[in-house]
């Protein structure tokens, strides 16, 4: 089996912007944790989110939200994906990339659970790839629109639960850790 790590959109964004990460306490803590522990053994994939010509009022290329947390940024990585969509293999080099290094499992950690590391999730099984979801190392927030509302916890939970079911191995960081 060969791995790699893909640390989705951890942008200032879910810290300093309109989307604040609420659920699970210590997110950012584990996805560091899984950085530091995949360094020089696990390839990492940085993603980062933008809008292009959108009149979104957040992941607007060169703002200050836009840019990847600082610590994620000070952490080594072997490769950087843009992506414009929920999905990282969406009009990118992702699948490419870790298919030139054979890579046949990856791990997902980042923001936010339901949207960009669920679908992404997705379309990696799709690819015939194998998907770890680090369920301590991504995170949500509360949602509240016209179809409804829930918690930050109980949308975690729910796509953490479909997960497992058909799609990933929901794992915690430890665990994983002690797997590579």
């Amino acid at each position: 089996m060969s791995r790699a790590l893909l640390v989705i959109d951890v942008q200032n964004e879910y810290f300093t912007g309109a989307l604040p990460i609420t659920h699970p306490a210590g997110h950012l803590e584990k996805i560091l944790e899984a950085m530091d522990a995949a360094a020089g053994s696990v390839p990492t994939v940085v993603i980062q989110h933008y809008f292009p010509d959108s009149d979104k009022p957040f992941f607007q290329k060169g703002t200050p939200e836009w840019e990847l947390h600082p610590e994620v940024a000070s952490r080594s990585y072997d490769h950087l994906v843009q992506k414009t969509l929920p999905g990282s293999f969406t009009s990118t080099d992702l699948e490419e990339w870790l298919r030139d290094r054979g890579v046949d499992t990856i791990t997902i950690a980042g923001y936010m659970t339901h949207m960009c590391c669920d679908t992404t999730a997705r379309q990696a099984v799709h690819l015939g790839f194998t998907v770890e979801f680090l369920g301590d190392a991504t995170g949500t927030l509360s949602l509240s629109n016209s179809a409804g509302e829930v918690t930050a916890e109980e949308l975690h939970r729910s796509v953490l639960c479909a997960q497992q079911m058909m799609l990933s191995e929901v794992l915690d960081v430890q665990s994983w850790t002690e797997r590579i």
